[in-house]
């Protein structure tokens, strides 16, 4: 694989990376106040006062609630929300100095000196292209050759089978 489809390759990495580790910052951010005349998203009722719930009557004879302890042992633990982030910004960092590491490699040269590569690299294909050509115009000839031969076999093998069922 050359340099080139290597960087490309690398960058559309690092793009994806960008976009998840942003996606992800975004959709498990905190709610965060705006201002103090905006209700407070954690707390929209803030008198405790005004917090009070309707009891329910238990029936007699049904079994008591279960208590609020062990409702929150039944739910799954929540996911480290400081973990993540930091992970995905190390592989961010870690792609991004991958791909300083492939332009570090890409060979540095002039505009004359590519232009003299350039006209190298037509000349060698010139070269090829006329091998190329060469070895067409040989097979070309072939076939008609080729062609008789096999009329010719074709024939013996036909004058044979005559011969045999005479």
């Amino acid at each position: 694989m050359d340099i080139i489809t290597q960087l490309q390759d690398q960058l559309d990495e690092m793009a994806v990376l960008a976009v998840n580790t942003f996606g992800t910052l975004q959709r498990d951010a905190p709610p965060d106040r705006l201002s103090s005349s905006y209700p407070d998203p954690l707390n929209p009722n803030p008198k405790p006062e005004d917090d009070s719930k309707p009891q329910v009557q238990a029936q007699p004879g049904a079994p008591p609630p279960p208590p609020a302890q062990a409702q929150a042992q039944a739910q799954p633990p929540a996911p480290d929300l400081t973990e993540q982030p930091k992970a995905m910004s190390r592989a961010l960092v870690l792609a991004a100095k991958k791909f300083d590491a492939l332009v570090a490699a890409v060979p540095l040269s002039s505009e004359e000196d590519q232009v003299k590569r350039i006209q190298e690299l037509q000349a060698e294909n010139e070269v090829v292209g006329l091998e190329l050509q060469k070895q067409l115009e040989a097979a070309g000839n072939t076939i008609p050759t080729v062609s008789r031969v096999l009329t010719i076999i074709c024939l013996i093998t036909d004058v044979i089978a005559l011969q045999k069922g005479s």
